[in-house]
């Protein structure tokens, strides 16, 4: 079970380092099953500091997580559904996985990976000054996972769609905000804030991403380029059965109807993790509906009001409000008349419910017919002159990852002996549902107005 008396005393440690508030929900650590997932992929980027020092990089790093990634996605979400839904909040153990297809939306873990090293010391470059932590953190995840007897499948995204311009544009002013007080710092001569800045203009390039297909194409491992969204790809694959589940860290993957969506996963790959009891989460999309109570239609609807990329929120309405106006109203329509009609929210000027609706259930993806998902040897070649060559790796690390990839095809080529019987549901299955909801309904009237207690199912999830 995880130490809470330790998370604390580590929100506090942050909050002086960055002087931003820190409360992880028991049901959501998404810091801390970051920090340590770096362990595995950079196992010496700190190797050098202090213990001050390197708590000093793990802040660093929450801050640029903040900055970057807090938007993302559905806003609360997470914790929304382990505080309303636990059943559908599984701790996994990736050793449980072998044998599975994971689509993995890619964009987020390059991300992770550039700021992983940002945090501790300089980037790691080639002789030509590009950056290439990306490529080598890459590598190494993507051979972890093999040898777990993990079929990976990287999902790049496509064209943004037109309605998300408005959360991109956000994002931009942010960056360009973060690069003016980065060169203000460093025309003062503060290296502390210089650093600190540093870490909020980490960008993406096409000529990244083409380095990390190429790496995964030369790895044997294969490389999907959706039309648009890479989550909404990835539900696709996912609801067409071509993979077990979604691996993202954005909420809005359920939202797309990924049956299955996998949180934190690179915690699994991580010894240090395990040791703290940190472990990759598995959201189970049709136990979150039936805890809920509601259908997809319904839940897109509260997602689209929690807050989404296609929309700007609405002032004073968050996911608990979004649920209970919900289950009220029953449609997005009528919550809309209710909100408009009551001073305690304010509206955007614009919000286009309809055309967020559509590019949730409809979105621009390649169809299942279209994806042919085939995992192959490694070309020893081809890496030895991409990561040696181009990028200037030591040979004798490269050949021994080379080495590990060979062993490890081997246990990713195994079956696994649920694929030969098909699952069936348990004969009261629907009569317990029927149970939970009404229990669910009996507390909702005895709690109304009453601060919520914990609940065993609640205490559970949160071990």
């Amino acid at each position: 079970m995880y130490d809470h008396s330790k998370r604390e005393v580590a929100e506090r440690r942050i909050w002086r380092q960055t002087k931003t508030p820190v409360r992880v929900s028991p049901f959501d650590n998404r810091i801390t099953a970051f920090l340590y997932s770096l362990n595995e992929s950079l196992p010496t980027h700190c190797s050098t500091c202090t213990e001050k020092q390197t708590f000093a990089h793990l802040a660093g790093f929450w801050t640029v997580f903040r900055h970057s990634f807090a938007a993302m996605g559905i806003k609360g979400l997470s914790k929304l559904l382990g505080d309303n839904a636990p059943r559908c909040i599984k701790d996994k153990d990736l050793k449980a996985l072998s044998g599975r297809k994971i689509a993995i939306d890619a964009s987020m873990c390059i991300y992770q990976l550039l700021v992983g090293v940002r945090m501790g010391a300089d980037n790691f470059t080639n002789d030509s000054g590009m950056n290439t932590s990306h490529i080598i953190g890459l590598f190494y995840r993507s051979i972890k996972l093999l040898e777990l007897g993990i079929k990976p499948v990287y999902v790049f995204d496509g064209k943004p769609p037109p309605m998300k311009g408005g959360e991109l544009r956000k994002r931009a002013e942010l960056k360009a905000a973060n690069i003016e007080s980065h060169k203000k710092a460093q025309e003062a001569g503060d290296t502390e804030a210089m650093e600190k800045f540093s870490r909020r203009i980490n960008t993406i390039t096409p000529e990244m991403t083409d380095a990390c297909k190429n790496l995964l194409r030369f790895m044997g491992i294969p490389v999907v380029e959706a039309p648009c969204e890479a989550e909404a790809q990835c539900a696709e694959m996912c609801k067409a059965g071509l993979v077990y589940a979604t691996a993202s860290e954005d909420m809005d993957s359920l939202t797309f109807g990924t049956t299955r969506l996998l949180r934190h996963l690179w915690a699994g790959t991580s010894s240090t993790a395990a040791k703290k009891g940190i472990k990759p989460a598995e959201y189970s999309l049709s136990v979150a509906l039936e805890d809920l109570d509601m259908d997809m239609a319904k839940f897109i609807d509260m997602c689209m009001l929690c807050g989404c990329d296609y929309l700007d929120g609405i002032r004073g309405l968050g996911p608990v409000t979004a649920l209970k106006l919900m289950r009220e109203h029953g449609s997005m329509g009528d919550v809309l008349q209710v909100i408009k009609g009551n001073g305690k929210y304010t509206m955007p000027d614009e919000y286009p419910h309809d055309e967020a609706r559509k590019l949730f259930c409809s979105p621009e993806v390649l169809s299942a017919k279209e994806i042919k998902l085939k995992w192959t040897g490694p070309d020893g070649e081809k890496l030895t002159n991409f990561l040696v060559k181009e990028h200037n790796f030591d040979e004798s690390k490269v050949q021994s990852g080379i080495k590990r990839l060979e062993e490890a095809r081997k246990a990713t080529n195994q079956v696994r002996i649920d694929q030969f019987f098909k699952p069936k549901a348990a004969p009261n299955a629907g009569k317990l549902a029927a149970k939970r909801k009404a229990m669910i309904a009996e507390k909702g009237k005895k709690g109304k107005g009453k601060k919520a207690v914990s609940t065993p199912i609640s205490k559970k999830a949160r071990k």
